[in-house]
């Protein structure tokens, strides 16, 4: 009773939507040695953590002070084997806030799994609803082991689930943690989409071996027949990690199928491809071309990584164009085109997203079913 009427409280907050040098490069052992800062490579706009966390307040706000009372109650419901219903398991998720809660909350999902294994969960998901708060807590493990446990089976059975627990895992080094979980992924049946497939390569570029790149490239082919648009971010890992591997011929085959080629991580790449396949002169004249005033003083130019024209350099030495490759690559240092960011800073670098936030004053503060403030409104249903 006591959980009922809690959950009646906060019952419009949790149905509602918020509105609110580059030889290195090849080398297998370069990216531990050169990992820098773990980034992740999904959004804001995939991640909504900023989102889940203003519920999260909102909750907390409405029910202050019952919140450890919530707990020590829905733990004693767990003991004495009772019904979890979904609301309750909803508000239990919503006002996790430390590890020691989410052990509570772990139990909960696979009692709440166990019970309504055989029944649809509505439009609701759970899954996102726990990653992000494992996300939130740093929790990756139990993010991990719940995932991958077949008796869950069934109940992350959305892509986001495993999306955000690969970022996380990624983000924290666990490249074959990441691999697992794309395996878990694929072997129960639930669908790749373009973070899936940028994860991934990210992941098999990290781990730089024979079998991940295998992996790589049979998921980039199986995406191609497909017909699934595969993004130019995840080319560029699979083109990175060819190079890395010595298939020069596979990596030129990745790059042409990149349908725009004209941002930075891009021209960064086609200079590498160009330099080591031998085609200095062309590697040249893309560095050149950005030399050229062909855009508004207001747009930022094209940068190039300190170690890809480093490499350019290498590779010109000794040949008629030892001397043209300097004059270009001193003419962008001159210009502050040359940045000290690696190319794996940029591989990794996380993506901003196109989301923009609405000023506070600009919400909405009224409801449009019964026109009373919105405090009013959450508080009485």
């Amino acid at each position: 009773m006591a959980l009922g009427r809690l959950g009646q409280c906060c019952r419009s907050v949790l149905f509602e939507p918020c509105k609110t040098v580059l030889c290195g490069v090849l080398q297998p052992g370069w990216i531990q040695g050169r990992v820098g800062v773990k980034r992740h490579l999904l959004s804001e706009d995939t991640i909504k953590l900023q989102d889940f966390q203003q519920r999260k307040l909102v909750v907390a706000h409405l029910i202050t002070g019952s919140e450890g009372n919530y707990f020590q109650l829905f733990s004693q419901k767990l003991q004495r084997n009772e019904l979890i219903l979904r609301n309750e398991l909803k508000l239990l998720l919503h006002l996790c806030q430390s590890a020691d809660d989410m052990l509570i909350a772990k139990d909960a999902i696979y009692r709440y799994h166990n019970e309504n294994r055989n029944f649809a969960h509505g439009k609701f998901k759970f899954g996102p609803l726990f990653m992000r708060l494992c996300f939130e807590l740093g929790l990756e493990n139990m993010a991990f082991s719940t995932l991958t446990d077949t008796r869950m089976k069934g109940f992350f059975s959305d892509t986001t689930s495993f999306n955000i627990t690969i970022d996380m895992l990624f983000m924290k080094g666990c490249y074959e943690s990441a691999l697992e979980v794309l395996r878990t992924m694929r072997n129960q049946g639930v669908s790749f989409n373009s973070d899936t497939m940028v994860l991934a390569a990210g992941t098999c570029y990290k781990l730089n071996t024979a079998e991940s790149y295998r992996i790589c490239t049979t998921l980039m082919e199986e995406e191609q027949e497909k017909g699934h648009l595969i993004p130019k971010h995840a080319y560029s890992f699979a083109v990175v990690l060819a190079l890395r591997q010595s298939d020069l011929e596979e990596a030129q085959s990745l790059f042409s199928r990149i349908m725009n080629t004209n941002g930075r991580l891009c021209q960064n790449v086609k200079v590498l491809i160009l330099a080591m396949t031998g085609a200095v002169a062309d590697a040249i004249s893309v560095l050149s071309a950005a030399l050229l005033p062909t855009s508004p003083f207001f747009v930022k130019r094209l940068e190039f990584s300190q170690e890809v024209v480093d490499f350019l350099r290498l590779k010109s030495e000794g040949t008629s164009l030892m001397v043209k490759a300097e004059q270009t690559v001193t003419q962008l240092e001159q210009a502050g085109q040359v940045t000290q960011q690696t190319l794996d800073d940029m591989l990794c670098q996380t993506p901003t997203g196109k989301r923009r936030e609405k000023p506070i004053q600009g919400r909405r503060r009224t409801s449009r079913r019964t026109l009373k403030p919105l405090q009013f409104t959450l508080l009485s249903e």
